[in-house]
Order: structure tokens, then C-alpha cells, then sequence
């Protein structure tokens, strides 16, 4: 694959507000706006609030698996990683240990998760998505044997209060805090160190990026570590906020997570990516599920929407510059100039 550079034959804030990025953000206001007029009861006082709270774990697990995408790869084993940290607070809390020992031991078995995918992918070379489906239906079979059908439903009111509790008098959620946190230490590894420049690099051209210096096993494994842990972490929150541990918690939450990183303006194939437009196509995916629930619509049509959207994000990039490349050619040709001579013409050379 080439390299593809800014082209800076357009005044910056041009380059800077004429992007995909912008674009999903301009929608999501639109989106949000229209919303909040044609919705009964969207534009009521909680409806951020509640909005937060159920994309909280798509807000979460969407920024490492940004940084995996821009790097040619995919981790599907996201919301099996939730379900089986959920199922490891329940069963270890319910077992007697501190819940704060429980989440830690959670968060680094989700590191090994990730661990475990990142060698076989980084290391052994398999491909990521052969990978990830086997050890999704590993992680979640793993989830469901260690508590079958059955459910953990006491936990701490101290910790099941700060999961769905606001920041002060705001509606805003106290789990907006610890993203801002990690959108911050992403944003600054993706966007602002040498371990994002070789990020791209690989996305653009693996081979390239060995030799240019970038260490790509390990930087993948490192990936999918951070992806295990937060996914982790979104588990636990997730446990927190329902007050329940099930093996099949956040089933299908990848789907979710992947289509909002693609609407977002990740490239599946790697290279491309910034975490502002991730950001927006989460909340975008949000917003239209929040509002047809409200209308009324069933989660197999909102599934049925959000497929629909993953495909047209994959799709939209290769249309888009085919369109840009067709522009293109016609105003060369209107352009060019032409080529023939005036009649009885003498060539120097001729004489």
C-alpha cells in the first residue's frame, strides 16, 4: 500500500475543516438536533445523562481499538473480554475478597486476554480476525462456565453508586471522568509520540516500518494489552452500572465498537485514523439508537442500522475517491491546452 501525504495545495483551514472527521461531527449535531424536535422526550433533562451511560463502554474499548484498526489489525474479542471480567468481579467479590482486589485481579486478567491475543498475532503471525473470533468464543465460554445461567447481584452500594452517579449537580456521568482521562493518554500516544508515528507507519506499510526502525511485534502486542485492560475496565464498570455479573454481559458489543471506529474515519485497512472523529462516531451510533428506542423501534432493527452504517463507513472511503479521482480527470482534460499548430507552420529545424 502507498503512502498517502497531506496535500497542502489548499489553505489550511481548508485541509483542517474539510475532513471525514468533521463531517461525522456535523452529523452528530444534526443528528442530535433533529432529535431533540421530532422525538417525544429526547430533548428531556436526562437524556444526556442516560445517553453517557450506555456508550460509556463503547467510548472506552473504541480508543484502543482505534489505534489496533490504524494499525491493519481488528480485536472482535472486545465484549467477550467485558463479559468474562464481569463474571471475574462477581465470582471473586461473591467469594469473599475486597471488591477494589477483585477489580484489580479483573483488569489484569483482562491484560492477559489481550496478551494472549497479541502474541499470536505480533509474535506467531496469525491473522488478527482468525485470532480474535476463536478467542472471542474462548473468552465467553470461559465467562459462561464459571457462572452458567446464574447471576451475581450484590455488590458494594459505594461502588455501584459511583458507576451510575453525576458529577455534582451536572447530568454529566462520573464515568466520563476516568475517558477523559484515557482519551487524553491515547490522543497523546496516537497523535503526539514516536509510538504513534510508528502506528501509522505499520497501518501504511509493515515492512517499511521495520526497516525504518519501528519495533511492529511489540507494538502490536502492547495494542492489544491496552485494549484487553480497557475492555476490562469497561466490564467492570458495565457490572457496576447494572449490578449484575453474567456471563453474557455486553454480547454483540463489538459490533457496536467497530462500526463507530469505521464511521469514525478509521480505515480497515490501516494507516488512517484520528481519535475526534472516534469520539463522534460513538456518540453518533448513541444518538440514533437512543432516539428509535424511544420511538419505539426494536434492538433487532437498531442492530439492523448499525450494520448498515459499518458497512457504508467501509464502503464510503473507496467511493469517495473514486468520485474525487473522476472529478479530477474531467478538469484536467477541460483543462489542458492545446496542442495544435497553425496551418503552413515552419519548424526551424526544417529550413
Amino acid at each position: 500500500m502507498t503512502r498517502t501525504y497531506v496535500s497542502h495545495s489548499h489553505p489550511w483551514w481548508r485541509r483542517a475543516l474539510v475532513t471525514r472527521e468533521v463531517g461525522i461531527i456535523a452529523l452528530l449535531a444534526a443528528v442530535f438536533a433533529y432529535a431533540s424536535v421530532a422525538v417525544a422526550n429526547f430533548a428531556g433533562p436526562l437524556t444526556v445523562t442516560f445517553l453517557l451511560l450506555d456508550v460509556a463502554p463503547i467510548l472506552l474499548i473504541a480508543l484502543p481499538m482505534a489505534l489496533i484498526i490504524v494499525t491493519g489489525e481488528i480485536d472482535l474479542s472486545v465484549a467477550s473480554v467485558v463479559g468474562l471480567s464481569s463474571v471475574l468481579v462477581g465470582v471473586l467479590y461473591q467469594a469473599g475478597l475486597p471488591m477494589a482486589v477483585a477489580a484489580v485481579l479483573a483488569l489484569a486478567a483482562g491484560g492477559a486476554a489481550g496478551a494472549f491475543n497479541g502474541y499470536l498475532v505480533a509474535y506467531v503471525g496469525l491473522p488478527s480476525l482468525a485470532v480474535t473470533i476463536g478467542s472471542l468464543a474462548l473468552f465467553r465460554g470461559l465467562a459462561v462456565g464459571l457462572l452458567g445461567t446464574t447471576a451475581v447481584t450484590s455488590f458494594p452500594t459505594g461502588w455501584t453508586s459511583v458507576a451510575t452517579g453525576t458529577i455534582g449537580d451536572s447530568r454529566i456521568p462520573l464515568v466520563v471522568l476516568p475517558f477523559l482521562v484515557l482519551l487524553a493518554v491515547f490522543t497523546y500516544l496516537l497523535h503526539f509520540s514516536a509510538f504513534g508515528r510508528g502506528i501509522f507507519d505499520i497501518g501504511l506499510n509493515k515492512e517499511a516500518a521495520r526497516f525504518s526502525g519501528v519495533d511492529v511485534a511489540r507494538t502490536k502486542l502492547i495494542l492489544f494489552v491496552l485494549s484487553g485492560v480497557v475492555s476490562a475496565f469497561a466490564g467492570i464498570y458495565f457490572t457496576l452500572r447494572f449490578g449484575s455479573a453474567r456471563g453474557d454481559n455486553a454480547t454483540g458489543l463489538e459490533l457496536q465498537v467497530v462500526a463507530a471506529v469505521l464511521l469514525g474515519g478509521v480505515s480497515i485497512f490501516g494507516g488512517r485514523g484520528r481519535l475526534h472523529g472516534v469520539v463522534a462516531g460513538v456518540l453518533l451510533i448513541g444518538v440514533i439508537s437512543s432516539a428509535l428506542r424511544l420511538e419505539g423501534v426494536t434492538v433487532n432493527i437498531i442492530n439492523i442500522i448499525i450494520g448498515l452504517l459499518l458497512v457504508a463507513s467501509v464502503v464510503s472511503p473507496n467511493v469517495l475517491a473514486w468520485a474525487s479521482q473522476q472529478a479530477s480527470r474531467r478538469h484536467r482534460r477541460a483543462h489542458a491546452a492545446p496542442t495544435h499548430e497553425p496551418t503552413g507552420a515552419v519548424h526551424p529545424q526544417g529550413r
